[in-house]
Protein backbone atom coordinates (compact mmCIF):
# COMPACT_ATOMS: atom_id res chain seq x y z
CA UNK A 1 0.00 0.00 0.00
CA UNK A 2 3.14 2.44 0.69
CA UNK A 3 3.21 2.59 -3.00
CA UNK A 4 -0.27 1.63 -4.30
CA UNK A 5 -1.63 4.50 -2.78
CA UNK A 6 0.79 7.39 -3.82
CA UNK A 7 0.37 6.03 -7.52
CA UNK A 8 -3.25 5.96 -7.50
CA UNK A 9 -4.67 7.51 -4.71
CA UNK A 10 -6.77 6.17 -2.41
CA UNK A 11 -9.91 3.37 -3.41
CA UNK A 12 -13.28 4.06 -2.22
CA UNK A 13 -13.49 0.31 -0.86
CA UNK A 14 -10.50 -2.27 -0.42
CA UNK A 15 -12.35 -6.00 -1.28
CA UNK A 16 -10.86 -8.84 0.34
CA UNK A 17 -11.76 -12.71 1.69
CA UNK A 18 -12.09 -13.01 5.28
CA UNK A 19 -8.77 -13.89 6.26
CA UNK A 20 -7.51 -12.75 9.97
CA UNK A 21 -4.97 -9.85 9.02
CA UNK A 22 -8.40 -7.87 7.06
CA UNK A 23 -10.87 -8.60 10.02
CA UNK A 24 -11.20 -9.99 13.95
CA UNK A 25 -12.77 -13.38 13.49
CA UNK A 26 -13.13 -14.25 17.03
CA UNK A 27 -16.75 -12.84 18.41
CA UNK A 28 -14.90 -12.42 21.32
CA UNK A 29 -11.42 -10.92 21.54
CA UNK A 30 -9.32 -11.11 24.49
CA UNK A 31 -7.94 -7.91 23.46
CA UNK A 32 -10.84 -6.31 23.52
CA UNK A 33 -10.24 -4.70 20.11
CA UNK A 34 -12.74 -5.07 17.22
CA UNK A 35 -10.51 -4.38 14.58
CA UNK A 36 -7.20 -5.63 12.98
CA UNK A 37 -3.79 -3.62 12.13
CA UNK A 38 -4.67 -3.23 8.30
CA UNK A 39 -8.48 -2.99 9.02
CA UNK A 40 -7.55 0.53 11.62
CA UNK A 41 -4.94 1.86 8.71
CA UNK A 42 -8.15 1.90 6.09
CA UNK A 43 -10.34 3.31 8.69
CA UNK A 44 -7.81 6.26 8.77
CA UNK A 45 -7.50 6.76 4.88
CA UNK A 46 -11.27 6.60 4.59
CA UNK A 47 -11.10 3.49 2.65
CA UNK A 48 -14.14 1.16 3.40
CA UNK A 49 -12.95 -2.90 3.30
CA UNK A 50 -15.54 -5.47 1.73
CA UNK A 51 -15.11 -9.02 2.85
CA UNK A 52 -16.71 -11.66 0.42
CA UNK A 53 -18.42 -14.48 1.40
CA UNK A 54 -18.40 -16.96 -1.36
CA UNK A 55 -15.10 -18.00 -2.70
CA UNK A 56 -16.33 -17.16 -6.61
CA UNK A 57 -16.51 -13.26 -5.56
CA UNK A 58 -12.62 -13.60 -5.60
CA UNK A 59 -12.19 -16.05 -8.58
CA UNK A 60 -10.99 -12.95 -11.02
CA UNK A 61 -8.10 -12.43 -8.68
CA UNK A 62 -7.24 -15.85 -7.65
CA UNK A 63 -6.95 -16.79 -11.23
CA UNK A 64 -4.61 -14.30 -12.42
CA UNK A 65 -2.52 -14.63 -9.43
CA UNK A 66 -2.50 -18.33 -10.51
CA UNK A 67 -1.71 -17.09 -14.17
CA UNK A 68 1.46 -14.92 -12.61
CA UNK A 69 2.56 -17.62 -10.67
CA UNK A 70 3.17 -19.85 -13.61
CA UNK A 71 3.79 -17.46 -16.41
CA UNK A 72 6.41 -15.53 -14.28
CA UNK A 73 8.75 -17.80 -13.31
CA UNK A 74 9.17 -19.22 -17.19
CA UNK A 75 9.71 -15.50 -18.41
CA UNK A 76 11.80 -15.10 -15.68
CA UNK A 77 13.40 -18.55 -16.10
CA UNK A 78 13.74 -17.55 -20.28
CA UNK A 79 15.59 -14.26 -19.35
CA UNK A 80 17.81 -16.01 -17.19
CA UNK A 81 16.91 -14.24 -13.79
CA UNK A 82 17.73 -15.91 -11.20
CA UNK A 83 18.01 -12.95 -8.14
CA UNK A 84 15.96 -10.91 -6.58
CA UNK A 85 17.18 -7.56 -7.70
CA UNK A 86 16.78 -8.33 -11.37
CA UNK A 87 13.27 -9.91 -10.81
CA UNK A 88 11.99 -6.72 -9.42
CA UNK A 89 13.41 -4.49 -12.23
CA UNK A 90 11.78 -6.96 -14.98
CA UNK A 91 8.44 -7.61 -13.19
CA UNK A 92 6.68 -3.95 -13.98
CA UNK A 93 7.19 -4.35 -17.88
CA UNK A 94 5.95 -8.46 -17.53
CA UNK A 95 2.67 -7.05 -16.09
CA UNK A 96 2.48 -4.06 -18.77
CA UNK A 97 2.73 -6.49 -21.91
CA UNK A 98 0.75 -9.33 -19.97
CA UNK A 99 -2.10 -6.47 -19.17
CA UNK A 100 -2.13 -5.97 -23.06
CA UNK A 101 -2.60 -9.47 -23.90
CA UNK A 102 -5.18 -10.53 -21.40
CA UNK A 103 -6.87 -7.78 -19.74
CA UNK A 104 -10.53 -6.71 -20.43
CA UNK A 105 -11.98 -3.47 -20.28
CA UNK A 106 -14.22 -2.93 -17.12
CA UNK A 107 -17.63 -2.19 -17.52
CA UNK A 108 -17.40 1.30 -16.66
CA UNK A 109 -14.53 3.28 -17.31
CA UNK A 110 -15.25 5.90 -14.41
CA UNK A 111 -12.06 6.30 -11.72
CA UNK A 112 -12.73 5.62 -7.91
CA UNK A 113 -9.25 6.62 -6.46
CA UNK A 114 -9.51 9.95 -4.67
CA UNK A 115 -6.45 12.04 -4.49
CA UNK A 116 -4.19 11.06 -1.31
CA UNK A 117 -3.52 14.33 0.27
CA UNK A 118 -1.12 12.99 2.97
CA UNK A 119 1.96 13.24 2.90
CA UNK A 120 4.99 11.26 2.97
CA UNK A 121 5.72 11.31 6.61
CA UNK A 122 1.54 11.31 7.62
CA UNK A 123 1.42 7.70 5.07
CA UNK A 124 4.16 6.42 7.41
CA UNK A 125 2.70 7.48 10.64
CA UNK A 126 -0.90 5.53 9.05
CA UNK A 127 0.31 2.47 7.57
CA UNK A 128 2.45 1.01 10.86
CA UNK A 129 1.49 -0.75 13.61
CA UNK A 130 0.44 0.98 17.07
CA UNK A 131 -0.41 -0.43 20.28
CA UNK A 132 -1.33 0.92 23.40
CA UNK A 133 0.81 0.88 26.65
CA UNK A 134 0.10 1.12 29.76
CA UNK A 135 3.06 3.98 31.56
CA UNK A 136 4.55 2.74 35.12
CA UNK A 137 5.69 4.99 38.09
CA UNK A 138 9.20 5.13 36.52
CA UNK A 139 8.21 6.37 33.25
CA UNK A 140 8.93 3.24 31.60
CA UNK A 141 6.58 0.53 29.75
CA UNK A 142 6.84 -2.46 28.05
CA UNK A 143 6.67 -3.51 23.94
CA UNK A 144 7.77 -7.01 22.51
CA UNK A 145 10.19 -7.90 25.03
CA UNK A 146 11.43 -4.55 25.09
CA UNK A 147 11.73 -1.80 27.91
CA UNK A 148 11.00 1.89 26.75
CA UNK A 149 11.96 4.34 29.24
CA UNK A 150 10.15 7.87 28.39
CA UNK A 151 12.73 11.00 28.98
CA UNK A 152 11.81 13.24 31.89
CA UNK A 153 10.42 16.27 30.33
CA UNK A 154 7.58 18.84 29.92
CA UNK A 155 5.83 16.30 27.35
CA UNK A 156 6.25 13.52 29.32
CA UNK A 157 5.31 14.69 33.31
CA UNK A 158 2.07 13.52 33.93
CA UNK A 159 1.98 10.47 31.73
CA UNK A 160 2.11 8.20 34.89
CA UNK A 161 -0.78 6.10 35.08
CA UNK A 162 -1.77 6.90 31.83
CA UNK A 163 -1.65 5.00 27.88
CA UNK A 164 0.78 5.93 24.90
CA UNK A 165 0.74 4.93 21.64
CA UNK A 166 3.62 3.11 20.24
CA UNK A 167 4.29 2.81 16.61
CA UNK A 168 6.36 0.30 15.00
CA UNK A 169 7.11 0.69 11.46
CA UNK A 170 8.34 -1.41 9.03
CA UNK A 171 12.26 -1.01 8.97
CA UNK A 172 11.65 -1.66 13.39
CA UNK A 173 11.93 1.61 13.90
CA UNK A 174 10.21 2.77 17.00
CA UNK A 175 7.89 5.47 18.17
CA UNK A 176 6.10 6.65 21.46
CA UNK A 177 3.57 9.25 20.72
CA UNK A 178 0.73 10.49 23.14
CA UNK A 179 -2.34 12.48 21.37
CA UNK A 180 -0.30 12.83 18.09
CA UNK A 181 2.99 14.71 20.03
CA UNK A 182 6.15 12.62 19.68
CA UNK A 183 7.72 11.80 23.05
CA UNK A 184 11.45 11.32 23.52
CA UNK A 185 12.46 7.73 24.92
CA UNK A 186 15.12 5.49 25.20
CA UNK A 187 14.94 1.69 24.64
CA UNK A 188 16.50 -1.17 26.57
CA UNK A 189 15.88 -4.57 24.62
CA UNK A 190 16.39 -7.71 26.70
CA UNK A 191 17.67 -9.88 24.54
CA UNK A 192 20.47 -8.00 22.96
CA UNK A 193 21.59 -6.29 25.91
CA UNK A 194 21.70 -9.77 28.38
CA UNK A 195 25.41 -10.44 28.47
CA UNK A 196 26.58 -13.95 29.33
CA UNK A 197 30.17 -15.84 29.60
CA UNK A 198 29.98 -17.29 26.61
CA UNK A 199 29.62 -13.93 24.94
CA UNK A 200 32.42 -12.37 26.99
CA UNK A 201 34.62 -15.16 25.38
CA UNK A 202 33.76 -15.09 21.49
CA UNK A 203 34.08 -11.54 21.39
CA UNK A 204 37.22 -10.04 20.78
CA UNK A 205 36.60 -6.42 20.93
CA UNK A 206 35.16 -5.87 24.22
CA UNK A 207 32.67 -2.57 25.32
CA UNK A 208 33.56 -0.13 27.38
CA UNK A 209 31.10 -1.58 29.94
CA UNK A 210 32.39 -5.66 29.58
CA UNK A 211 35.97 -3.88 30.51
CA UNK A 212 35.10 -1.65 33.02
CA UNK A 213 33.29 -5.28 34.85
CA UNK A 214 36.89 -7.00 34.06
CA UNK A 215 38.43 -4.76 35.36
CA UNK A 216 36.46 -5.02 38.73
CA UNK A 217 36.11 -8.39 38.82
CA UNK A 218 40.29 -8.41 39.16
CA UNK A 219 40.69 -5.81 41.49
CA UNK A 220 38.24 -8.09 44.05
CA UNK A 221 40.34 -11.04 43.44
CA UNK A 222 39.01 -14.58 43.45
CA UNK A 223 36.56 -15.33 45.54
CA UNK A 224 36.76 -16.90 48.41
CA UNK A 225 35.65 -21.11 47.95
CA UNK A 226 32.54 -21.64 50.11
CA UNK A 227 32.56 -24.07 52.95
CA UNK A 228 30.55 -27.50 52.48
CA UNK A 229 27.98 -28.00 54.86
CA UNK A 230 27.32 -31.86 56.26
CA UNK A 231 26.47 -34.13 53.65
CA UNK A 232 22.94 -35.78 53.88
CA UNK A 233 23.06 -39.61 53.55
CA UNK A 234 20.34 -40.91 51.02
CA UNK A 235 21.24 -44.12 51.21
CA UNK A 236 20.28 -47.08 53.73
CA UNK A 237 23.82 -48.22 55.29
CA UNK A 238 24.12 -51.42 56.66
CA UNK A 239 25.36 -51.40 60.68
CA UNK A 240 25.29 -54.68 61.05
CA UNK A 241 22.77 -54.52 64.75
CA UNK A 242 19.98 -56.81 64.67
CA UNK A 243 16.35 -55.24 64.99
CA UNK A 244 14.91 -56.91 67.86
CA UNK A 245 12.26 -54.69 68.13
CA UNK A 246 8.56 -54.71 67.78
CA UNK A 247 8.45 -55.40 64.36
CA UNK A 248 11.90 -57.74 63.87
CA UNK A 249 11.25 -61.15 62.41
CA UNK A 250 12.08 -62.70 65.49
CA UNK A 251 9.20 -60.83 67.22
CA UNK A 252 6.54 -61.41 64.52
CA UNK A 253 7.40 -65.33 64.37
CA UNK A 254 7.44 -65.25 68.49
CA UNK A 255 3.71 -63.98 68.34
CA UNK A 256 2.11 -66.45 65.09
CA UNK A 257 3.53 -68.93 67.23
CA UNK A 258 1.26 -67.84 70.21
CA UNK A 259 -1.77 -67.39 68.41
CA UNK A 260 -0.75 -70.81 66.79
CA UNK A 261 -0.87 -72.53 70.34
CA UNK A 262 -4.06 -70.02 71.56
CA UNK A 263 -5.81 -71.87 68.87
CA UNK A 264 -4.83 -75.82 69.82
CA UNK A 265 -5.98 -75.06 72.69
Amino acid sequence: MATYLPAHGRPVAFYSDKHSVFRVNKSDPKTGHGITQFGRALEELGIEILCANSSQAKGRVERANRTLQDRLVKARRLEGISDMDAANIFVPAFLERDNLRFAKAPPGSEDLHRPLNLGPDRLRQVLCCKESHYVGRQLTLRHERRIVTLQPSDLTAGLVGKYVDVHTYGDGALEVRHRGVALPFTVFDQDQQRVTQAAIVENKNLSAVLEHIKAEQEKAGPRPARKRGPVQRTRYIPTGRRNDGWNSLAARKKKADAAGQACDE
